[in-house]
């Protein structure tokens, strides 16, 4: 059987949405530079790229991966539109992983890319009447408990309660996440990963944009204790926030090709794709949702928790890893070692290619080893991806 293994990585900084510095900057432009990247360090002929898959998210459903892969100069090389929610990226990869396994492919660009700053909005005609009103695709049916424009209930504080944990652990959670962040910026830690966005602004004068800007170098405990919780008329409500992912722009891509093809072509794999699963429970319980795939993509690589040196889980709300680490026995120390979504923000349909990327890269400069990414997504799903470093 082929083997999936990583070539080359690329990816934005993460911009905080709608006000920072990729406020003026497209999802489509932003796929481009990654995609572009990512083959550029790859070395490969675009030549050779049999397709390009790339999440996208709440975009208006077109095809953002081709656009891409014909302005970065693939233009022999099709492109697919992925949307898995939240895990949107992370799918992408895994299809893309799955097509070079099953020898349909031998290089795939896959990833994910998300502008919330520019996302555009949906309008649709009233069923029974001839009204145009705004619409919101929902991810399932509207209920009590599982609001679906309300992922505060349906992911942060349904799965805060089914876990036990209070205002306290999510907001120690959240501030762990915005230091561990700031320290991985500070010690150049995703300099390897990052290709910087030129960026113009509105009066015509330029700047380069190369470092993530959500995390917060001034946020302490007692700032976090002082926000509002989000739905006060609920009683002991926890979530603010602070404990919650940020809305934030970015895209990242990876190059995947087989083995065999990596040798041929004197390319050094960076990663093997090792396993993946995803899972569905019911929408109340997304924040859970982990807590099914991971086992499950821990299962398919023979594999066991211990086994697994470092973890991305994502941060849609700090109650989403937490939760996990308590519910199935994970070392908090070895989760979200350089932040997550409270800290490093959530372009949502980049975070999961975010996760694996640097995943990856810690881990080669740690010697290699084993990680395991896992992130809910809306709906009541999730989804999580094992990968092996090798040593560098």
């Amino acid at each position: 059987m082929n083997e999936a293994v990583i070539v080359a990585t690329a990816r934005t900084p993460v911009g905080t949405g709608r006000k920072g510095s990729l406020v003026d900057v497209d999802a489509f432009e932003l796929a481009t530079l990654a995609v572009g990247e990512a083959v550029r360090r790859a070395g490969i002929d675009p030549e050779l790229v049999d397709d390009v898959v790339l999440g996208e998210v709440l975009y208006g459903g077109g095809d953002i991966a081709r656009y891409a892969a014909i302005e970065a100069g693939l233009v022999n090389a099709p492109g697919v539109a992925h949307n898995r929610h939240c895990a949107s990226g992370m799918a992408a990869i895994q299809t893309a992983a799955a097509s070079v396994i099953a020898g349909m492919d031998k290089v795939v660009v896959a990833g994910g890319t998300n502008s919330s700053s520019t996302a555009p909005r949906s309008q649709r005609r009233q069923p029974g009447t001839d009204d145009l009103v705004d619409w919101y695709s929902p991810t399932h049916r509207n209920t009590p408990e599982a609001p679906n424009t309300d992922m505060s209930i349906t992911v942060g504080w349904n799965a805060a309660k089914a876990a036990g944990l209070s205002r306290a652990d999510l907001d120690a959670w959240a501030l762990r996440s915005h230091q561990r962040a700031i320290a991985g910026i500070d010690a150049g830690a995703f300099k390897e990963e990052i290709v910087p966005v030129e960026v113009t602004r509105r009066d015509g004068t330029t700047f380069s944009f190369d470092t993530d800007e959500h995390p917060r170098r001034d946020t302490s405990l007692e700032r976090l204790a002082g926000l509002k919780v989000l739905h006060p008329e609920i009683e002991g409500f926890s979530i603010t926030a602070g404990n919650a992912s940020g809305v934030n722009d970015g895209a990242g891509a990876v190059v995947l090709t087989s083995r065999a093809f990596a040798e041929a072509n004197g390319l050094e794999p960076l990663a093997v794709i090792r396993s993946w699963a995803s899972a569905g429970v019911p929408p109340a319980e997304t924040g859970l949702a982990p807590v099914k795939a991971i086992p499950k993509a821990l299962e398919r690589a023979g594999l066991s928790v211990g086994d697994i040196a470092l973890w991305e889980i994502n941060e849609a709300f700090a109650s989403v890893p937490a939760a996990a680490c308590k519910l199935l026995g994970i070392d908090d120390s070895i989760v979200n070692f350089l932040g997550s979504g409270c800290s490093l923000g959530h372009p949502i349909a980049m975070t999961g290619a975010r996760q694996i990327i640097t995943l990856t890269h810690e881990l080669r400069r740690r010697g290699g080893g084993i990680a395991l990414s896992a992130m809910c997504a809306g709906g009541g799903m999730a989804s999580a991806t094992v990968i092996e470093v090798p040593a560098p």
